[in-house]
């Protein structure tokens, strides 16, 4: 007993310890047990990826609606937050094109022209963000991004391209705008060009930086094109001076320095209209990084935990928010840059944040001749990259239902605005949903020769039915708002028997759950066929639907003798029954 009583349990108390870390911050716990091999491929590849870090980010913060250094402080920290607490080893968080549209698109009109106001309202935004993906994170509800359905998704994105592009063409034309929306962005765009307020210089530089982007994308996808066009412009803008003497727009010196804390003061009639808009950012930024996490672990052979990924990502983005910068996610453009040049772990993150703290540390004015118009072609390159008209053509060809709600999602969002597009097409594919679980599948079943089991009658009309016999299948659950339905198909499904009808025998294969409603009218049913002398069966239904009928009594008044497991089994029953014509076509 005294032996047993000596200090053994600290070692056992290590090990909770070690599993919490890797719980709650599996990205330090990654870096504590840092392997040397690692470093050098982790440190080359966090230097190939700044070279994409400092103009992506630039660019998509002007996007959405803030200064440009706004996006080098949303990589610089969301990169460091997600070093210690990101599953992935090495997944890349940043400013995001998807999400650029949607932060303007939500802060620009409360903003007022302000940029001091949308800077605060952008790091609001984030705040909110990662507190919903906490929120999604801790009570693992990753299922709400199903609302975001396949057809939702190519409306929203195609809509979300296209107005970025024009909201990025004036840059590219070497003129500014004042406008909100889609059709108004369009409007002043087409009365600039008419006015001829375009610069030639700034078209040639936008428009060329573009085609570098995109050729080299097609021919040289293993080059960094965005890299190329970055050192091509910014050179030519450097040597001939181009923003005074052609008077394009370009970077200038940015602030020198970190950003430091600050915490995002907005009055609480903002915040009700803010917190929407974080909904659906946080809804967008998990079902991205969702899918790139995934793929990442299947790829590398390890195991992420999606809850974690989550906290991870809220973590970050409420770190972006707190130190001046806005709504980020993953990036599935710059992940594969790193993963590509050789990255390990979560330091090849820490590597790129760090060469950015430097560079706004010891050298701001490194970009100050970096032209606008080259930020707004990266922005457009990203944009053409997710834009899918092809599936959108290819809804329409395959379901026309679901291309007319890819279609609500594209005009909502393009023309009404994004909150209030997604909103309705969600509300609409949630109708959708109503409606077919309202008016499900049903059919009688027939035999047809050479084939087992029993089918379609609406799609073998050279099928036999059992005379007197009505196989009635019903593809749904039964509940209150397709019960009645339900019996009016029933009784109608009697009329075309050629044989007066002894039974009805509903394949209750696919009925999963039925509410009191539905037993209810059952038991009318019941009645109804019991008065015409025709009894009612069920084949296939499933244990927990039969103890539902039996709690509310509706086994007592049809009887478990009139369950039946499998169809041919009734029909057996039936046949042994009745003395019917009738050989089928396995009868030998």
């Amino acid at each position: 007993m005294g032996e047993a009583s000596q200090p053994h349990s600290e070692p056992p108390a290590a090990v909770p310890r070690i599993g919490a870390l890797q719980r709650w911050a599996p990205g330090l716990h990654t870096l504590l047990h840092y392997r040397r091999a690692w470093l050098l491929p982790d440190i080359v590849a966090g230097l190939v990826l700044t070279a994409l870090l400092i103009p992506i980010g630039m660019g998509y913060a002007e996007a959405s609606g803030v200064p440009a250094i706004h996006g080098l402080y949303a990589t610089i920290v969301p990169l460091v937050a997600y070093a210690i607490f990101g599953p992935s080893r090495i997944m890349v968080l940043g400013p995001d094109s998807t999400l650029a549209a949607v932060i303007a698109a939500i802060i620009l009109p409360l903003a007022g022209g302000s940029v001091e106001r949308a800077i605060t309202l952008a790091g609001a935004l984030a705040l909110l963000s990662g507190g919903c993906l906490l929120l999604i994170g801790f009570a693992r509800l990753g299922i709400m991004a199903d609302l975001f359905s396949k057809p939702i998704r190519i409306g929203f994105l195609n809509a979300i391209a296209l107005t970025v592009i024009v909201g990025q063409l004036p840059k590219v034309f070497g003129f500014a705008v004042q406008a909100d929306g889609l059709p108004d962005k369009a409007l002043a765009l087409l009365r600039g060009i008419g006015d001829g307020q375009v610069n030639a210089v700034a078209l040639a530089i936008g428009a060329g930086s573009l085609g570098v982007i995109l050729l080299l994308r097609r021919l040289r996808p293993q080059w960094p094109g965005v890299l190329v066009a970055v050192l091509l412009a910014t050179v030519l803008s450097a040597i001939f001076d181009l923003g005074d003497t052609a008077g394009i727009s370009v970077l200038g010196p940015m602030p020198q320095g970190l950003p430091l804390p600050d915490l995002p003061w907005v009055s609480w009639s903002d915040l009700s209209y803010l917190l929407p808009g974080a909904i659906i950012i946080a809804l967008l930024s998990f079902a991205d990084t969702s899918v790139l996490s995934r793929a990442l672990a299947a790829r590398g052979r390890y195991r992420v935990s999606q809850d974690q990924e989550m906290l991870a990502l809220g973590v970050a983005n409420m770190a972006s928010g707190l130190f001046q910068g806005f709504s980020i996610s993953s990036s599935a453009s710059r992940t594969p840059v790193a993963e590509s040049a050789g990255s390990r772990t979560q330091l090849t993150g820490l590597v790129g944040a760090l060469a950015i703290a430097l560079l706004l540390i010891l050298a701001p004015k490194l970009l100050q001749a970096l032209p606008s118009a080259l930020l707004g072609a990266v922005v457009i390159a990203a944009c053409l990259s997710f834009a899918d008209v092809p599936a959108l053509l290819g809804l329409y060809h395959q379901r026309r239902m679901e291309f007319a709600l890819a279609m609500v999602s594209f005009l909502g969002v393009a023309f009404i605005g994004v909150i209030q597009g997604i909103v309705i097409t969600i509300v609409l594919a949630l109708l959708v949903l109503v409606w077919n679980a309202w008016h499900p599948h049903f059919t009688t079943l027939v035999r047809v020769d050479g084939r087992k089991g029993y089918h379609d009658a609406q799609r073998h009309p050279e099928g036999r039915a059992v005379p007197g016999l009505v196989m009635f299948r019903w593809d749904a659950q039964l509940f209150f708002a397709n019960a009645e339905i339900f019996r009016q198909r029933v009784l109608q499904a009697l009329e075309p028997s050629s044989t007066p009808p002894r039974w009805v025998v509903v394949a209750a294969n696919a009925i999963n759950d039925i509410d009191i409603t539905a037993s209810d009218t059952l038991l009318e049913l019941h009645r109804d066929l019991r008065q015409r002398g025709i009894e009612l069966h069920f084949a296939g239904l499933k244990g927990p639907v039969k103890d539902l009928l039996a709690r509310d009594g509706l086994l007592d008044v049809i009887g478990t003798e009139r369950l039946w497991p499998t169809l041919g089994s009734a029909v057996n029953h039936y046949r042994a029954q009745h003395a019917v014509e009738w050989k089928d076509w396995d009868e030998h």
